[in-house]
């Protein structure tokens, strides 16, 4: 129904990632996207090699699907990370926080597939040019740390740029999302904020219920001055660190200030004093469902789009 390079490229039935939310996006999550057809993914943020294995182990009890590790380049753990990827043969791996580059060769070697995540035209190029199998370019209406440009903006840039697939992310929770990602050039989309309320998720409660009743300008973006901004839904966290960045706080203090703040909202539940980090989409998240009825309703809803379509 919605067949395209990326499909033939990850080995999946439909277009759709999950995206690789640390301390939350475990192996239980990415099993159930990818048994429902898309691809799974485990977050590996900064966890070490061991939770990564355990992970990897939970995923394999449930599906024989692909599913994906995503490589955190500014883990302290990257690299005995890297190395258990090819130890335990996973055939695709996403990347945030850098450039990949320096596992490229080794990754290729083992027949690792490659999709790194951007938020820039030149970083695109730049990793198309080292052997990226297909990219995935985000919006600044993601949640977690954003770019500058938007996804409308950004994604038909980089599709006319590169050959390689593009997957659209940032800002897309539905069938109307996937529709215009792939009008955008698209070839797929990342899905993370709604998969956050899956029940397969690992994360508290009371986040999920922060994202259900999000409206559309719960989401703000806090750091910028430390040029390394992030979006969350506001609470009295973010009221807290926006003040003392605009007080001209320093990049070590701010720094500080946010040190262990999104485990303690995802893990620990405190969704007032922690960061809840969600994209500008949480305004349509309106329930918990199981990652297959996610998948599927995003299918759904395209092609009762496409068919609409038909009549044009």
């Amino acid at each position: 129904m919605f067949r395209t390079r990326v499909c033939d490229i990850l080995d999946i039935e439909y277009p759709i990632l999950q995206g690789a939310m640390a301390w939350i996006a475990g192996g239980k999550l990415a099993a159930a996207v990818s048994q429902a057809g898309g691809l799974g993914v485990i977050g590996t943020g900064n966890a070490d090699a061991g939770w990564l294995k355990q992970e990897i182990d939970i995923a394999r009890k449930i599906t024989d699907r692909v599913f994906a590790v995503n490589l955190m380049l500014a883990s302290p753990h990257v690299q005995e990370v890297a190395e258990l990827i090819v130890q335990e043969k996973i055939s695709v791996v996403t990347t945030g926080g850098g450039n990949p580059g320096i596992y490229m060769e080794k990754f290729k070697s083992e027949n690792v597939k490659v999709v790194p995540v951007v938020a820039s035209l030149a970083l695109a190029r730049r990793l198309a040019r080292l052997g990226a199998d297909a990219m995935i370019v985000e919006g600044m209406e993601s949640g977690g740390h954003v770019g500058e440009m938007s996804t409308m903006c950004l994604v038909p840039m980089v599709a006319d740029a590169i050959d390689i697939p593009v997957i659209a992310a940032g800002g897309i929770a539905d069938g109307r999302g996937l529709m215009a990602a792939l009008a955008l050039g698209a070839e797929g989309v990342q899905v993370g904020t709604r998969f956050v309320c899956a029940e397969e998720c690992g994360v508290h409660p009371a986040y999920q219920e922060k994202i259900i009743k999000a409206r559309d300008r719960a989401t703000v973006v806090c750091g910028i001055s430390t040029g390394h901004p992030v979006r969350a839904i506001h609470n009295k966290f973010t009221r807290q660190y926006l003040l003392a960045e605009a007080q001209g706080l320093s990049q070590g203090d701010l720094e500080q200030l946010g040190r262990g703040k999104y485990p303690a909202a995802a893990v620990e539940g405190d969704v007032e004093f922690g960061s809840v980090l969600a994209g500008q989409i949480s305004g349509l998240v309106g329930n918990i469902q199981k990652a297959e009825e996610i998948v599927m309703d995003i299918i759904q809803g395209a092609a009762r789009i496409k068919e609409q379509w038909r009549g044009f």
